[in-house]
């Protein structure tokens, strides 16, 4: 009982991260564990268990989707997709203990990623400005990690769409929840085919997640940004550091 409670109270708290500001894997991978999921097991659990609230979380953005800077949606949407198959199979087909031990950098990566990635894209900005067709590139390869691991990939891409000068995080909302939605949909089709879903857990955190998700997504449009943002960065920095010292152990 003690377990149904604590991937419920996650996968709640996982999606509303996703839709305010990305991250909700810092959440669910760690219950998942905490329960005694493996990590790898964990990690395509998490992942199918939190795409039903990025489609929520799509859902409730439908009005604000457009194109980044000078990139249509399309090929933003389709390179993303690849890059998900790509990430996917990448996962199901290292050893575990390379996932393992790569776990705790992964979340370190991530975790910077929340808390400079808009401010190195800022910074980069100032100094060049990309092509389209360099950032297509990039995020064929944020596809991949979002279908390999994905945490902040949110975060990630929008520093990269910064590069084209995009800069309204507002409207760039609706575009990051859909291309993170885009890299989950390969990557959970790939592992549900795999068997590669621990389904007991992934019923609790589905339920709880979606639920998380769409009023994330409500409640983004009222909590202040800087209070997310900090809420979050804190909250990854503290699982980021238990990831490392357990590591150790």
């Amino acid at each position: 009982m003690d377990s149904l409670w604590v991937l419920a109270g996650a996968g709640f708290a996982a999606g509303a991260m996703n839709a305010l500001a990305g991250g909700g894997s810092f959440v669910s991978l760690p219950a998942l564990i905490a329960v005694g999921v493996p990590p790898v097991l964990a990690n395509t659990t998490s992942t199918v268990a939190l795409y039903p609230g990025s489609m929520a979380s799509a859902w409730a953005y439908r009005d604000s989707l457009s194109g980044v800077g000078e990139v249509p949606l399309r090929p933003l949407l389709i390179v993303t997709l690849l890059g998900g198959i790509a990430g996917a199979l990448l996962l199901l087909n290292m050893p575990s203990r390379s996932f393992n031990a790569a776990l705790p950098w992964l979340l370190l990566a991530a975790t910077c990623a929340l808390g400079f990635g808009r401010r190195v894209g800022e910074w980069v900005r100032t100094r060049c400005r990309l092509r389209p067709a360099v950032v297509l590139c990039l995020q064929f390869c944020l596809g991949v990690y979002g279908g390999y691991f994905g945490g902040a990939v949110g975060i990630m891409m929008v520093a990269v769409w910064s590069l084209l000068g995009a800069h309204d995080l507002k409207r760039m909302s609706g575009p990051r929840v859909l291309m993170v939605t885009a890299a989950n949909t390969m990557a959970v089709l790939i592992f549900i085919a795999a068997g590669a879903v621990d389904w007991p857990a992934a019923a609790v955190m589905l339920v709880t997640a979606s639920l998380g998700g769409y009023a994330g997504a409500i409640a983004g449009k009222r909590i202040p940004g800087s209070v997310v943002r900090y809420g979050t960065l804190a909250l990854t920095a503290c699982i980021t550091v238990a990831f490392f010292v357990r590591a150790r152990g």
